[in-house]
């Protein structure tokens, strides 16, 4: 059978066509990016990451933006759909991301990095680039890992509990203000009433998990599953006995975790550390 005709010539792809949409939909009428800005109310430097894939934007700029082109709900479709794509996503990580998006609750550990629900653009930016990619497709990649984000907001965001070892914190990227915007959106989601965000200090010693991040996700049927990842490989664990004794290993640790109040303090602390941008 021969394969179907495209018609429109557009990408297939949910990412790439909302990003095209939204270019076509403003150079049909003729306006410039500020221009646009200026008429939505959003700074002209977001829509020109939404128009290159850089970004997803929120649902609320997909809603504003269905008002402002005549497109009820046409847009804010797309953007569900883009959100939704696992396309840039890698075969071993899809399945992953389908029991995360379907999970009544998630409980993390970071052993060096944040975990990507955590990250702000530009985190995901030097971590991605440090694992060798480049060009588009760091755009790419940055773009689906930080759309991720969406999960954890609205009301029905599923409870998240992040425990961050110290050396997470004390590894700052290599800009001072982008490290300063990650620590500000640690603050902000610590505030979150179903988000509980907690610092393992280096004294607490050896613990079950060094070396290894892992993420446990409670799915609807009541079991729980744990995606272990180091700095070459993940792995979806779904046997209970092994889910369990890394369960076991992660309620030592939290045991001896600061509390969230605690928590808190330490990364303003770290806020206050921040080398401050000179002035012009």
């Amino acid at each position: 059978m021969p394969a179907r005709k495209v018609i429109t010539g557009r990408s297939q792809e949910p990412r790439k066509r909302y990003a095209e949409e939204l270019r076509r939909l403003r150079t049909a009428r003729g306006l410039s990016l500020r221009a646009l800005a200026d008429a939505v109310g959003w700074d002209p430097s977001l829509f020109m990451k939404l128009e290159s894939g850089k970004t997803l934007g929120s649902p609320e700029v997909a809603e504003a933006l269905d008002e402002f082109y005549g497109t009820p709900g046409l847009l804010l479709v797309m953007w569900e759909l883009a959100v939704g794509d696992l396309t840039p996503f890698k075969e071993q990580y899809r399945r992953y991301m389908i029991l995360e998006g379907e999970a009544v609750s998630l409980w993390h550990f970071g052993v060096s990095i944040l975990p990507g629900l955590l990250q702000t653009d530009a985190y995901a930016r030097e971590v991605l680039a440090l694992g060798g990619y480049k060009g588009k497709e760091l755009d790419q990649q940055v773009a689906a890992r930080t759309g991720r984000r969406m999960l954890l907001q609205g009301e029905d965001a599923p409870p998240f509990r992040a425990l961050v070892a110290e050396t997470v914190l004390r590894t700052p990227l290599r800009d001072p203000g982008a490290w300063r915007e990650q620590l500000d959106f640690l603050l902000e989601v610590s505030e979150r009433p179903d988000a509980i965000l907690q610092v393992l200090p280096n004294n607490s010693g050896l613990h079950g998990l060094v070396g290894t991040a892992v993420m446990f996700l409670r799915l609807t049927d009541g079991t729980t599953v744990a995606y272990t990842e180091n700095a070459y490989r993940g792995e979806l664990i779904e046997e209970n006995a092994a889910v369990e004794r890394l369960q076991r290993a992660y309620d030592a640790m939290r045991d001896q975790a600061l509390s969230p109040a605690e928590s808190r303090k330490f990364i303003l602390r770290m806020l206050e550390e921040v080398p401050c941008e000179p002035s012009t």
